[in-house]
């Protein structure tokens, strides 16, 4: 039997978003408290989760693929204290349309849907962003927009921010 997930996005998602360019360093990863009750929620449910970010950042030599790395590393250990296993964080690190991967591609969650065996019909994809949305609807999947800078989405629900969500997310899955 095929699994269903929820693929995150991860900056402005999972973290507090940097605005305009990268978190660089651990130092500045700031997990957002309602990720993990959305998270948790999600897996109360059946579903398996997954985190999937553009990181151009590494391309242009901003921060290295080892410090990206060594990020997620210590995120999926906080994660594992809450009781959240992740199937995994699936990453572009490449420049714009340079590959199939980058968001609004749905490169990453056909890759996980692949190595999975995930249903994306039975999936959902959640960002601040109409460039993961359209990934998420690209990939087959139902979509959420969480705060997001657009009146106007795509997506098949809005949320104002993640403790909406948080507080909303059984209801829909």
């Amino acid at each position: 039997m095929k699994k269903k997930c929820i693929f995150f996005d991860r900056d402005g998602i999972v973290n507090v978003s940097p605005g305009p360019g990268y978190v660089e360093r651990w130092e500045d990863f700031h997990l957002m408290p309602e990720f993990i009750s959305a998270a948790q929620v999600a897996i109360m449910h059946g579903y398996a989760v997954a985190i999937v970010t553009n990181q151009r950042g590494v391309a242009r030599g901003i921060m290295t693929q080892e410090t990206l790395t060594e990020m997620h590393e210590k995120l999926i250990a906080i994660l594992a204290t809450h009781d959240i296993s992740l199937l995994g964080i699936y990453c572009c690190m490449h420049e714009r349309d340079a590959c199939d991967c980058r968001k609004p591609k749905p490169g990453m969650l056909l890759q996980a849907a692949a190595e999975h065996d995930i249903d994306l019909s039975a999936s959902w994809m959640v960002g601040d962003s109409e460039t993961d949305i359209e990934a998420g609807q690209r990939a087959g999947c139902r979509t959420i927009m969480v705060g997001g800078k657009e009146a106007e989405t795509k997506a098949d629900f809005k949320f104002a921010d993640m403790r909406e969500l948080a507080g909303k997310l059984a209801g829909i899955c």
